[in-house]
């Protein structure tokens, strides 16, 4: 049984959509832990053990590598032990596997860290900043072009072939529309989100944890995730 230490987010949602992916069942090969980050468990000390960035999600798989209990951290790690852990979403050849590679990267080093920061300054920003508005709305713009002409030449986003790429990228934009999005604008996306949205496996992931998740709308809530809880320092 696999511990995954989780919540309702697009980093969490990967990971849950890759495990029932793999063939996976909640609740019968693998656990969903609550880490509520609006009440701040991600800094409780059990957690930081196993996440020392403080970051969700995490998980504990007790038949690691070598027969031992191991735990990672950071999702798109999550994704490549779970890729080679079952074989599954990772091709084998070299060419193939670096062309999922560098859209994993793709995802984990522009894709993410721009669509968040532009819906947190859109959304959930304390005052309304033009100039970061139209920073990150434009970024988020640029970089569904990006897909959109990829998904142009190719039926998924690395290739032929449904992968960890695919699966790191999705949960990311199903909130298109917060993002100051027009989806009809990238129709070779359109179609690949649809395709990808039908998913069985999907579905059942995007689901995990969701009717734990609460609107964002208290102060404590809010310094727990973006004021001056994020930085103090942890034993």
């Amino acid at each position: 049984m696999i511990d995954v230490y989780s919540w309702a987010t697009p980093n969490g949602h990967k990971i849950h959509i890759m495990l029932e992916e793999c063939g996976y069942r909640l609740g019968k090969d693998w656990l969903a832990h609550p880490i509520d980050i609006g009440a701040g468990d991600q800094f409780k000390p059990d957690f930081l053990k196993i996440s020392p960035n403080n970051k969700i999600p995490a998980i504990v798989d007790p038949n690691g590598p070598d027969g031992k209990p191991i735990s990672i951290f950071e999702s798109g790690a999550i994704l490549l032990y779970l890729a080679a852990k079952t074989g599954k979403f990772l091709p084998k050849s070299t060419r193939a596997k670096y062309d999922v590679l560098q859209w994993l990267m793709f995802q984990m080093g522009g894709l993410g860290p721009m669509l968040g920061q532009n819906h947190h300054f859109r959304t959930y920003a304390p005052e309304k900043i033009e100039y970061a508005i139209n920073r990150y709305t434009n970024e988020a713009k640029r970089l569904y072009g990006v897909l959109d002409r990829q998904l142009s030449k190719h039926p998924f986003i690395a290739g032929k072939e449904y992968s960890i790429a695919d699966i790191a990228i999705f949960p990311w934009t199903r909130n298109w529309k917060n993002q100051g999005i027009e989806i009809d604008e990238f129709p070779h996306f359109k179609k690949w989100f649809e395709k990808i949205s039908a998913r069985p496996a999907v579905r059942r992931g995007v689901e995990v944890l969701t009717n734990l998740r609460k609107p964002l709308t208290d102060d404590k809530a809010r310094d727990l995730l973006f004021g001056a809880s994020q930085y103090q320092k942890r034993k």
